[in-house]
């Protein structure tokens, strides 16, 4: 046989498994009637599992997938496994989803968009996804290498993953236009959720730091799909937060008392701002703070960008510097304005040097927040001070008393 027919012959078997596949992965759309596509800057993952929690909470069978820190399945009873992978992550993973899923008779899937590349994003939700209801949590400044250079220019981004004929629901209100231009060009109603006090007053029945503004959307979606809030707020109050959600870990160590939180996962400034905004309010106001930034090597332009963050937006008592190329972090952070009594340059310091570090640096309580990129130091710093500690119950949001 000549090449040439073994070539052809090879075209039309792939053609014709391209064909066969579609065709299996449209009759799987078309068994699940609540496909929700959740994509955004900060809190996709939180606002997969309070959705699916409170869909969970109304009675319907509701399959997930996560991306974030650790990507998980959920099935119908809540119970989770890891994301199976023989390579690296790819879109096309969300299609054994959406099958996985028909085959189980899950009547709702709820998956987190995991493509950056916009082509990507519009490719997951119009070809793989076809969702009935849309998600964008918020526009924020990161990967700006990719969706960039500008917010809006993010916000563009994001959009393609708005869906088609449906509804699209978003906290995000600076940067609004362009998801508004992009949904009505696709006859789609953009909501945008406010945030009520309500919704305030219900974070803080969460046993970990969950926004207010991720707990806003997942309710207005499942009270879409005819699910009460008391129902719905039941069930994710009883879910199983993601890997990367912040806690609190109260760690007693001699006469001192650290309270620390984990924001590694919050990589960009505005969303690591308010991650220890919403720490201190946690604790208390008035506590005394100490940061934690780890920097990744291959990172380098989060050097200057953090380094600005830390002098001028941050406001910390004191800031601990470890990870890769901390110097040029020092130095940009100085040169904003952050007088250098308050850095400590550890740099690439084991774990325990750190925490005796910091134990230095504590006058019988502090709040320690460890910021920048779970990469590198990060992850086994935070896992080193958590192991020391115990996670803090329900009930966080309000100020703690330190006497």
């Amino acid at each position: 046989m000549s090449p040439l027919i073994i070539l052809a012959t090879l075209v039309i078997i792939f053609v014709i498994f391209g064909v066969m596949e579609k065709r299996k992965h449209n009759r799987s759309l078309s068994s699940i009637p609540i496909r929700i596509h959740i994509n955004g800057t900060r809190g996709k993952s939180s606002v997969t599992r309070l959705v699916a929690a409170g869909l969970r909470a109304g009675g319907i069978p509701t399959i997930a997938k996560t991306t974030g820190s650790a990507a998980r399945m959920i099935w119908e009873d809540g119970s989770e496994t890891p994301v199976e992978r023989f390579g690296p992550p790819s879109i096309r993973e969300q299609i054994s989803v959406v099958n996985k899923a028909a085959e189980r008779g899950a009547k709702a899937l709820v998956v987190e968009c995991m493509a950056l590349q916009p082509d990507y994003q519009f490719f997951t939700e119009h070809r793989f996804v076809r969702s009935t209801h849309g998600v964008i949590t918020n526009v924020r400044a990161d990967h700006l290498d990719v969706m960039g250079p500008t917010e809006l220019h993010v916000a563009a981004a994001l959009s393609n993953s708005i869906p088609r004929n449906s509804k699209c629901y978003t906290t995000e209100e600076r940067n609004v236009k362009p998801l508004r231009w992009v949904a009505r060009k696709l006859g789609t109603e953009l909501c945008v959720v406010p945030v009520s006090d309500q919704d305030r007053e219900d974070a803080g029945r969460f046993s970990y730091i969950e926004h207010p503004e991720n707990i806003a959307i997942a309710l207005s979606i499942c009270e879409d799909i005819g699910i009460d809030r008391s129902t719905a707020l039941s069930g994710m109050l009883e879910s199983t937060p993601d890997i990367g959600a912040l806690k609190i870990w109260e760690i007693h160590f001699f006469d001192n008392r650290l309270y620390f939180v984990n924001a590694l996962a919050a990589n960009d400034p505005e969303s690591t701002l308010l991650a220890v905004e919403r720490a201190k309010t946690a604790v208390s106001s008035e506590i005394r703070t100490i940061v934690l930034f780890n920097n990744r090597g291959d990172r380098l332009s989060r050097a200057k960008q953090f380094g600005d963050f830390l002098a001028t937006d941050l406001n910390a008592d004191h800031n601990v510097l470890i990870g890769d190329v901390t110097k040029a972090v020092e130095d940009e952070a100085i040169r904003a304005g952050l007088p250098a009594m308050k850095i400590t340059n550890l740099g690439q310091a084991r774990p325990p040097e750190i925490f005796e570090k910091v134990l230095d640096l504590v006058d019988e309580t502090a709040l320690v927040v460890a910021i920048g990129n779970l990469g590198g130091l990060g992850g086994s710093v935070a896992a080193y001070f958590q192991h020391r500690g115990k996670p803090l119950g329900s009930g966080i949001s309000g100020p703690r008393s330190h006497n």
